[in-house]
C-alpha cells in the first residue's frame, strides 16, 4: 500500500458521500467492527470507497506545513483538520491541544494555520484542482510509461501477430495476459494516428512545477499576482485601460487580466453587535431568503462558525456556480486576498473599517461594493447616505416573535416573510453587476 495516495483518496471519499471512519484495526475484513470515535484509541483510517482500505494514521502526506517548520503533515491531522471544518480557530486549536495531552510522544496532531486549513479544506471538498501546499504526485514519469504501454497495445505495434489469423496468449503485460490480434486487424491498428491529451503534447509525460521560478521573478521584479508578464509595475495594461469605468465620480482601479485559476470571491460582514446580519444568521438569509434576527435561539449551534461558503449561480458570469467565502474580521487575510473581496456588510460605523487595507470609506467602496440592511420603517444612517452610490441600502421588515418565532413552522414563516426574498434577490443583482464590471470576474 506504499504507493497509496492518501490525500487523493480522503479527496474522493467525500466527493462520494462516504468518508473514512477511525478503526482500531489495520485489516479491512474486520474494520467495521472495529470503528471507533476516540482518536486516541485509532490506529488506522478504513476506507469503504472506491475499494475496502486501512491506512495508519501515522502515514505521511503530500501535504507539506511551513509552521513552523516545513514537514509533510500526517494522516491523523490531516483527517483531524477536515472533522473540524466547520469550527472557529480558537476552538479547533483548543481542541487540538486536548487531543495532544492524550496522545503519546510521536503521534501528536499537527496544528495548521489558518491559511493551511483554509486551502486543505478547499481543496479536499472539491472547490479548487491544486493546492500551493500539496507536492505533486511522485512518479508520474511511470505512470506516463506505463499509459505509453498501455496505448501500444491497444494500438497493436506491440502485439505480435502468428500467422493469419490465429489467436494465442504471446506475452505479458502489467502481470496480464494479452491475446494475439488477426493480421488484418492488425494492419488497420498500425495505420491509426494515437492522439494525447494537451499535457502530452505541450508539456510531455512528466508534469513540472514552475511556480518557485514564478515566485522568485515577483520578489525582483515586484510584480502583482495576476498581472501580464509584459507589463511593467506601475504600468497598466491596455486590458485594464479598457476595462476601467468611473462610477459616482470615483476611479475604480479594475484588474483586466483574467486569472486561469478561478478563486473564490469574499464578502466582509460587519462584526458590530448591532447588525441585523452576522455570522449566525447570514448564510439563511442569503441562501434561503429567510431572514431570522442572529440572536434568536433557533441559531444557536451557528453561533460559533467565523468562516462560512455560499454557493451562487450567477448567469450573466459564468454558469459554473461561484463559492463565496463569509467573514466577519480581515484579521487572517494574506495582502493578495483584498483583490478578491466583492462586497462589505457594514452598519455604517466607522472603526469597522480599522483592519482593512483601505480604512477611509471613500477609499474602501471605490474598490468594493457596500451594502447596508436595515429595518423598515427606521431612517438609513447618515455616514452610509454620505458614502456615495458604491453602498447600496436595503431593509427587512420588523421581526414579530408571535407570527414568524420557535412556534411558528418553516413554510408559515417563509410565506409571511415573502419580502425578505425581494431583497435578497436585490442585493445578489447588486454583487453580480458589481463582479461584472470588474475584469477578474468575467465570463
Amino acid at each position: 500500500m506504499a504507493s497509496t495516495d492518501a490525500l487523493q483518496l480522503l479527496r474522493a471519499s467525500i466527493a462520494a458521500s462516504k468518508p473514512p471512519v477511525l478503526t482500531t484495526s489495520s485489516d479491512p475484513t474486520t474494520a467495521e467492527t472495529t470503528k471507533t470515535d476516540s482518536f486516541v484509541d485509532a490506529t488506522s483510517l478504513f476506507f469503504s470507497y472506491p475499494t475496502p482500505l486501512c491506512l495508519p494514521l501515522d502515514q505521511k502526506t503530500r501535504f507539506i506545513s511551513t509552521n513552523p517548520d516545513t514537514v509533510p503533515v500526517d494522516l491523523r491531522s490531516i483527517f483531524f483538520a477536515w472533522l473540524q471544518k466547520d469550527v472557529a480557530v480558537p476552538e479547533y486549536i483548543a481542541l487540538a491541544a486536548e487531543l495532544d495531552k492524550q496522545l503519546p510522544e510521536g503521534q501528536k496532531v499537527r496544528n495548521l494555520i489558518f491559511v493551511e486549513r483554509l486551502d486543505l479544506i478547499t481543496w479536499l471538498e472539491g472547490a479548487s484542482e491544486d493546492s500551493e501546499y500539496i507536492k505533486p504526485i511522485e512518479g508520474a514519469a511511470a505512470v506516463g510509461d506505463a499509459a505509453n504501454r498501455a496505448a501500444d497495445v491497444a494500438g497493436g505495434s506491440a502485439v505480435p501477430t502468428v500467422g493469419g489469423a490465429g489467436v494465442g496468449v504471446t506475452q505479458m503485460v502489467g502481470g496480464r495476459p494479452v491475446k494475439t490480434i488477426d493480421a488484418r486487424l492488425q494492419a488497420i491498428y498500425n495505420g491509426e494516428r494515437r492522439l494525447g491529451d494537451h499535457n502530452t503534447a505541450l508539456r510531455g509525460i512528466k508534469p513540472t512545477d514552475f511556480s518557485h521560478v514564478r515566485k522568485h521573478a515577483e520578489t525582483f521584479l515586484g510584480r502583482r499576482k495576476g498581472m501580464p508578464p509584459n507589463v511593467r509595475p506601475g504600468q497598466p495594461s491596455k486590458t485594464s485601460q479598457l476595462a476601467a469605468r468611473p462610477a459616482a465620480g470615483l476611479s475604480k482601479p479594475i484588474a483586466g487580466a483574467v486569472s486561469s485559476k478561478r478563486s473564490d470571491p469574499i464578502i466582509l460582514l460587519s462584526p458590530s453587535a448591532s447588525s441585523l446580519l452576522r455570522m449566525s444568521n447570514i448564510k439563511a438569509f442569503l441562501d434561503t431568503g429567510l431572514y431570522v434576527p442572529p440572536d434568536h435561539p433557533t441559531l444557536s449551534t451557528q453561533t460559533t462558525a467565523n468562516l462560512l461558503h455560499i454557493t451562487r449561480t450567477l448567469h450573466s458570469l459564468s454558469e459554473k456556480p461561484y463559492r463565496f467565502i463569509l467573514v466577519d474580521s480581515p484579521d487572517q487575510f494574506k495582502p493578495d486576498y483584498w483583490s478578491r473581496v466583492v462586497a462589505v456588510f457594514t452598519t455604517g460605523q466607522i472603526w469597522q473599517f480599522r483592519g482593512y487595507k483601505w480604512r477611509e470609506p471613500q477609499e474602501l467602496f471605490g474598490h468594493v461594493l457596500g451594502i447596508f440592511v436595515g429595518e423598515k420603517g427606521l431612517p438609513i444612517p447618515s455616514e452610509v447616505k454620505g458614502w456615495g452610490s458604491s453602498v447600496k441600502s436595503y431593509s427587512v421588515e420588523r421581526w414579530d416573535e408571535k407570527g414568524h418565532g420557535a412556534g411558528v413552522d418553516q413554510a408559515q414563516r417563509a410565506s409571511k416573510r415573502w419580502r425578505d426574498r425581494e431583497t435578497v434577490e436585490e442585493v445578489w443583482r447588486a454583487i453580480e453587476s458589481h463582479m461584472k464590471g470588474r475584469g477578474e470576474w468575467r465570463r
